[in-house]
């Protein structure tokens, strides 16, 4: 697997920086005064500060739910995924789609959560019992 890169635009670094260390878990990498990058499970998630930026988020219909777009997030192994949704439980994150079982007995079944950051981006992290379904039809 190799590791991919993210920059999104946040409106308060400092707002942002705590949630994605404190409540996230995230380890911080480089920072200046207008970003800081973040290791998100090996993968390379880099924080921008736009002053009075707020995401304008459209969703779409998916499993009978509202799913925001944009979003973006990983996919984890199983048991990463509901130690990260207790964790977020815990530091009681407001989900805009609580963690489920999504398409369960079709292909592609998988587990999902979505929820935003403090500068309304849209994080979606998911995870397969059998990761070779990850695209599926």
């Amino acid at each position: 697997m190799q590791p991919f890169h993210i920059a999104i635009p946040v409106h308060d670094l400092q707002e942002c920086r705590e949630f994605y260390s404190t409540v996230m878990g995230f380890r911080e990498g480089r920072s200046d005064t207008q970003w800081v990058d973040f290791d998100m499970f090996g993968h390379q998630l880099v924080i921008h500060e736009i002053k009075g930026q707020k995401q304008n988020t459209n969703f779409n219909p998916v499993d009978d739910h509202a799913v925001p777009i944009p979003h973006y997030g990983v996919v984890l192994n199983w048991d990463d995924f509901h130690e990260l949704a207790e964790k977020l439980k815990v530091h009681k994150i407001q989900f805009m789609i609580e963690p489920y079982i999504r398409f369960e007995g079709k292909p592609g079944e998988q587990a999902t959560m979505f929820f935003m950051d403090p500068a309304g981006n849209a994080l979606e992290f998911k995870a397969f019992k059998d990761i070779s379904q990850l695209f599926a039809k």
